[in-house]
């Protein structure tokens, strides 16, 4: 039986479309956000509270509105309504750039229009109750269509959409949409032209499309994990500077690769430097392609070397092709896959070295810090070789000293190298660990840094193990590395 304005079919469409749209605002604003506050799982919980906490609010206040105005003349302005908050989103984000504004301005551009989209179902509920004998099934129906929208929405937007459009394109996409559908149903539950409804959507609208357009996103490319860009050194003509998530990763000489900008890099590189022979080819897996710096000095002060890379984001490799110069062949394999699955096709004992650069946000992806995966890292080592992995840490080093900890479980020689003011707790930065089966040459480690000018300095032994203390041993079962991390500087 058909309710006045609305049929069952139709309102089935509304839900599900409705529910999609809130799952689709949801992670797009996650990716929106993250060159702001990082992708953190601090962000990803607080996100997804927002979200959660719209569709409780919009149930609730959507279902009590449905007793008390009429649900066909509140469809369609809900609809508008939420489509012109998807429609300014992006350009209210990045008015916001940095700092607390971006978290009150997101927060607020996630629970508006989902709270909105999830009133929807409720007051189709309503229209579409003319027979309190099919109440339970026609709740129990418009419950499922509405979760089967919400998986659809976020299987398109995580699979499909953001691998193939930029987000604020989605975003608009949707608001105008949304804001369309809204008008259409209002003609058609209503019977009437809604002109004013009509004219403030395509002012909003077109608002929100110019607004976008003017208010640069500061990616030159939106990959499927990050907002990435490579910024010009202006103090060296060939240098430059990958940023994901306004996070500077990596510094590349396009003419000099073995000109090494980074702390961190110069610390592996002087690792390298001075535990295997001068220009001893050497065979090696990286865990993150960041730049390729590492990759690239490696073949140009040691010729004949392999590196295979692993790099979840295909987008960062692309860059690296088009923006900064990389070659990839026989020996500087790059593969797109996550590097805790990459190391397991890794054959044993056919690595001289292993460098972990792999950053999730703004930490090293949890399952690559545990005991698990460091026993497969250390398995793909020949006797001899080495790990050696950068991380960033700040105040109390809790999550350093874990993860050295936790290397400190299957390697006999574990060290670690970095900044006087990081070594103190007065400042935030890069921790280079390395860890090898045969003993460490630190005096020499830290010769070399010396050399470059660097006033990092090396600690093993037992100055590492009192640093270390009650630290506890990262493991697949517990490893709370988002925690464990406190406010951190960039990271160059």
């Amino acid at each position: 039986m058909k309710s006045p304005g609305i049929g069952t079919r139709a309102g089935a469409v509304l839900v599900f479309g409705s529910s999609a749209a809130v799952l689709v605002v949801e992670l797009a604003a996650l990716r929106l956000l993250a060159p702001y506050v990082g992708l953190t799982l601090e962000m990803n919980t607080i996100v997804i509270g927002i979200a959660l906490a719209a569709i409780a609010f919009g149930s609730w206040a959507g279902g009590r509105a449905a007793d008390r105005v009429s649900p066909r003349r509140s469809l369609g302005p809900l609809l508008v309504l939420s489509g012109l908050g998807v429609t300014v989103t992006p350009t209210l984000v990045r008015l916001a750039g940095d700092g607390p504004a971006v978290l009150l301005v997101g927060g607020a551009c996630i629970l508006v229009p989902a709270a909105l989209l999830t009133a929807v179902t409720p007051m189709v509920t309503k229209l579409l109750l003319v027979d309190l004998a099919s109440t339970g099934t026609v709740v129990g129906k418009l419950s499922g269509i509405g979760t089967a929208g919400g998986i659809a929405g976020t299987v398109l937007t995580g699979f499909v959409l953001i691998s193939v459009v930029p987000v604020s394109t989605i975003m608009l996409v949707l608001g105008v949409t949304l804001v369309v559908v809204g008008v259409l149903v209002d003609l058609a539950v209503r019977r009437r032209p809604a002109p004013r409804q009509v004219l403030v959507g395509l002012v909003v609208v077109g608002g929100g499309v110019a607004g976008a357009a003017a208010v640069p996103s500061g990616c030159d490319a939106e990959t499927r994990y990050h907002c990435a860009a490579v910024v010009d050194d202006p103090d060296r003509d060939s240098g430059r500077v990958l940023v994901l998530d306004g996070v500077r990763h990596s510094y590349v000489d396009l003419d000099d690769p073995e000109y090494l900008d980074f702390a961190y890099v110069q610390a592996m590189a002087s690792l390298v430097d001075t535990a295997y022979a001068p220009g001893q080819p050497l065979d090696t897996y990286h865990l993150g392609a960041g730049g390729l710096s590492m990759p690239h000095y490696l073949d140009a002060v040691r010729p004949g070397s392999t590196s295979v890379v692993s790099e979840i984001d295909p987008g960062v490799v692309q860059v690296d092709r088009e923006r900064l110069g990389a070659r990839t062949g026989d020996d500087l394999q790059v593969r797109v896959e996550d590097g805790r699955t990459g190391v397991r096709g890794i054959a044993t004992g056919s690595r001289d070295l292993v460098v972990g650069d792999a950053f999730g946000g703004v930490s090293v992806p949890w399952h690559l810090t545990t005991v698990e995966a460091v026993a497969d890292i250390q398995r793909v080592l020949r006797p001899g070789g080495i790990y050696t992995l950068n991380m960033i840490d700040h105040g109390e080093l809790a999550f350093a000293r874990a993860a050295v900890a936790t290397l400190g479980e299957r390697f006999a020689h574990v060290a670690v190298a970095t900044a006087p003011d990081t070594w103190a707790g007065r400042d935030g930065g890069n921790l280079v660990a390395a860890a090898s089966d045969s003993a460490l040459d630190l005096a020499a480690w830290g010769e070399r840094l010396a050399e470059r000018g660097s006033d990092w300095s090396v600690v093993g032994g037992p100055g590492l193990e009192d640093w270390i203390g009650d630290a506890r041993v990262l493991t697949d079962d517990f490893a709370p590395v988002d925690q464990l991390l406190t406010p951190y500087p960039r990271r160059g």
